[in-house]
């Protein structure tokens, strides 16, 4: 396993500049929203890794080296909010690692194993802790950071979200992320409503756990993110995703537009283009 370092000054300086980040270093709320705006913006999420067969390194210098001086990579929820917790801990924060199950559209959350990652993050001085997680690969994910207050509904650049608590059996309170899905931008809901996107306890968890739940979901071959490309980007003014060959744009105004890709050269042409992703030699997107 690798150890755990932090970041030095000119690993820092080239992630702020990898996400365009201009505004104050100080350990406060506005910064950790600010960065973690700013990750989910400029740095997309993709499984080309796994998808070639190859299990992603969580190592902090393969990291730096990948998705922040690479310039034209992403990467799947374990390394972005790996990033992202090395960045926040050299900027001061304190971060506990956890672990979520992804519960979109199950039935009962008890279903679906932990292999989602967040981060609680404390701010000094700050009595509340905040949800973080800039590697949710889905539309209903967190823009910014979030106080973890339960039943308040926060709006985080223009998404709105709101942690609720739900029974079980253990002995941890259950935490639930939801995200509200209307009818503009979530054709499939049929209206506005509230829609768990995955759910957690605040038992911490420690990177080694995360090489092994990491190996588990690049290489398992019934693993999705083994078995096809998942790639998604977010701006200010749309949402793009290629799942399978399946490109879905959705726009600011909630217009939604999809078309099925049947050329590896137009894939990689569009991960090119419109995602800002380099595609690695040997990597092939279409089924």
């Amino acid at each position: 396993m690798p150890e755990t370092t932090a970041f030095g000054p000119d690993d820092l300086d080239s992630y702020l500049r990898r996400i365009g980040w201009e505004g104050e270093r100080r350990a406060d709320a506005a910064t950790l929203r600010g960065v973690h705006l700013a990750h989910g913006r400029a740095i997309p999420f993709e499984n080309l890794d796994p998808l070639r067969g190859t299990v992603p390194s969580l190592a902090p210098a393969d990291l730096i080296a990948k998705l922040v001086r690479g310039g034209r990579r992403g990467g799947y929820c374990y390394e972005h909010n790996m990033l992202l917790a090395t960045v926040l801990e050299a900027l001061g924060f304190g971060v506990t690692l956890l672990t979520a199950r992804v519960v979109v559209g199950a039935q009962r959350f008890e279903d679906r194993p932990r292999t989602h990652m967040a981060l609680l993050v404390e701010v000094p001085g700050d009595p509340r802790p905040y949800l973080a997680d800039v590697g949710f690969g889905a539309r209903g994910a967190l823009l910014e950071a979030v106080p973890l207050t339960v039943d308040v509904e926060f709006h985080d650049a223009g998404r709105r979200h709101r942690l609720v608590h739900a029974p079980h059996s253990g002995p941890l309170e259950l935490w639930v992320l939801e995200a509200h899905e209307t009818s503009e931008t979530f054709e499939a809901s049929g209206g506005g409503s509230w829609q768990a996107q995955y759910a957690f306890t605040l038992e911490p968890f420690e990177r080694p756990d995360f090489e092994v739940i990491n190996w588990h979901i690049a290489t398992n071959p019934r693993s999705p993110f083994s078995r096809r490309a998942y790639v998604q980007r977010s701006t200010p003014d749309r949402h793009l995703l290629l799942d399978g060959p399946l490109l879905t744009e959705t726009h600011a105004d909630g217009t939604v537009e999809r078309r099925e890709l049947t050329d590896e050269t137009e894939a990689r042409r569009v991960l090119d283009e419109e995602f800002g992703i380099a595609v690695p030699d040997g990597t092939r997107l279409l089924p």
